[in-house]
């Protein structure tokens, strides 16, 4: 699969994540293989504007961005809780409440 065209299916999805939810790079990865996770971080790191990059959280239900030197450390976070994500004091969100799972997918 060319890499333009993978990403733009992985922008694609994230586009559809409604807002209050997440999905990971995995689970991503699963639904639109045969990309793995570190290509969806990848497809993200590069994504439009238009492309909501901060409801895509780690397997773990973490925020992964805040190891970026390009993005301010707590964004993606304050990002989540402004559409009404509640993280734990571990820093991570509860899945079983805020993952996103599409009914299907092309």
């Amino acid at each position: 699969m060319e890499k333009s065209n993978a990403w733009s299916r992985v922008w694609e999805m994230v586009r559809g994540i409604p807002g209050g939810k997440v999905m990971t790079y995995g689970q991503i990865a699963m639904l639109l293989e045969p990309l793995s996770a570190r290509a969806v971080g990848w497809a993200m790191n590069n994504c439009p504007p238009d492309v909501p990059w901060h409801r895509v959280v780690n397997a773990r239900g973490g925020c992964s961005t805040d190891r970026r030197p390009d993005i301010p450390p707590g964004l993606q976070r304050a990002l989540l809780e402004s559409e009404g994500v509640a993280f734990s004091a571990d820093n991570t969100l509860d899945l079983d409440t805020y993952r996103y799972l599409p009914d299907n997918i092309a």
